[in-house]
Formats: structure tokens, C-alpha cells, sequence
């Protein structure tokens, strides 16, 4: 959240500027940044020690952090008007400029730190570990499952049929139909959850491999439908 301090030229910029640096070296964080520049750039002078202690203190730092890239003793030049018109463009390979106040606002944070940009990235990732994952489709599915001949024992089979456990696998109910020459076929529903169960898979992986082939000669899907 940027902050934003008005009229430092005035007693009450200079309060506000002195209770935002109570317990820290500077503006946002534990370097110098831009921000230290851009209130620099605005504040005419060195705050009373006395009154603004804090704000006094950061002021004393930030110009010996500046002082090497400006050689040669300074007289002291003041300009009239606004006081963030008071701040002329350092030398270039500072890279600092004070182009962008257009009045005494100063909107501070406008470069997004270290621990901004971290911080970010942490609130990012908060929120795609934490959104929900789509949900799977489901499809109900009716299945004829025939034996060898009439001598399978279908009870037997409907076993070894239900035995088959995978996720996303749900059996329901069956019935035992009528086929002819005495032998029947197992007509069985069952639900899938689809990202996770093939129906060609489970027929030929399970219901027709071994162990299960002793009973079962062969699947027929009957009806495929989504849910």
C-alpha cells in the first residue's frame, strides 16, 4: 500500500515524515531505495534534531550515502515555490531523478522492493495452492459380462467381477439375464469417475486377464452415459 506525504516543507509533513521512520534507517525497508530519494529530494533541509529526531537522523544518512557521487564542496542553493520543485536532477549515473513530483504529494513505494516483489510472489502462490481443483466428470455405465458356458458358476463370477477395487470405480447393481442354451450373463451397472478409470482399460487389463478370465469370456457395454 503506497503512503503519501504532503507539504514537507511544513511542520506537519515533517511530523508525519518523523513517525514513519520511528525504529527504521529508512523509508521502506533496510536500503536505501528510491523512495529515500524522491522524500530527500523534497524535504529543504536538515529537520531540528530536537523536533524531529528520527526524520533529522534519516536526513544525516541518506546525504552521506549521496555525498560520493557528488564530489566538491556544496555552498547551499535553495529554490523558491513548491518543495518538491526544490529538488534538481542529480548527476546522471545516479540514476535518482525527482522529474515525476509534480507537487508537494510524494507517493511513496512507487518502486516495488525486494521484499514487495517477495511478498507477491508468496501471496501468488498462496492462491493457486488454494483454489479448488475442478471436478472430475462421472459416467454410469451398464455392462453384460458372459461366461464360458453353462457350467461357470455365475456366483463365482459376479465375485471376481466386484473383486476389482481401483479409484474412481464404483459397482452397483446386477442382475443375472438369460442368454439361452441354459446360460446366462451378468448385467451389472457401475459409476467411473472419468479423468481416473478407463471402461477399455478395466475390460481388458482386469475383467478378461487372469485371474478373472476363468470365469469371464467376454464384456459388452450396453450403455455408456454421463452423469
Amino acid at each position: 500500500m503506497a503512503v503519501t506525504f504532503s507539504d514537507l516543507h511544513t511542520e506537519s509533513g515533517l511530523k508525519a515524515l518523523d513517525e514513519l521512520l520511528s525504529g527504521k534507517s529508512y523509508i521502506s525497508g533496510e536500503k536505501l531505495t528510491t523512495d529515500d530519494i524522491k522524500v530527500y529530494a523534497a524535504v529543504l533541509e536538515n529537520p531540528s534534531a530536537d523536533l524531529y529526531p528520527n526524520a533529522s537522523q534519516w536526513y544525516e544518512t541518506v546525504s552521506a550515502k549521496l555525498a560520493p557521487s557528488f564530489p566538491g564542496k556544496a555552498v547551499g542553493v535553495r529554490v523558491g515555490g513548491q518543495a518538491a520543485s526544490a529538488a534538481a536532477a542529480p548527476a546522471e549515473e545516479t540514476k535518482v531523478s525527482a522529474a515525476d513530483d509534480d507537487d508537494d504529494d510524494i507517493d511513496l513505494f512507487g518502486d516495488e522492493t525486494e521484499e514487495e516483489k517477495k511478498a507477491a510472489e508468496e501471496r501468488e502462490a498462496a492462491k493457486a495452492s488454494s483454489g479448488k481443483k475442478k471436478e472430475s466428470g462421472k459416467s454410469s455405465v451398464l455392462m453384460d459380462i458372459k461366461p464360458w458356458d453353462d457350467e461357470t458358476d455365475m456366483k463365482k463370477l459376479e465375485e471376481a467381477v466386484r473383486s476389482v477395487e481401483m479409484p474412481g470405480l464404483f459397482w452397483g447393481a446386477s442382475k443375472l439375464m438369460p442368454v439361452g442354451y441354459g446360460i446366462k450373463k451378468l448385467h451389472i451397472m457401475l459409476t467411473i469417475v472419468d479423468d481416473e478409470v478407463s471402461v477399455d482399460d478395466l475390460i481388458e487389463e482386469r475383467l478378461t486377464a487372469e485371474p478373472i478370465n476363468e470365469y469371464v469370456q467376454s464384456c459388452d457395454i450396453v450403455a455408456f452415459n454421463k452423469i
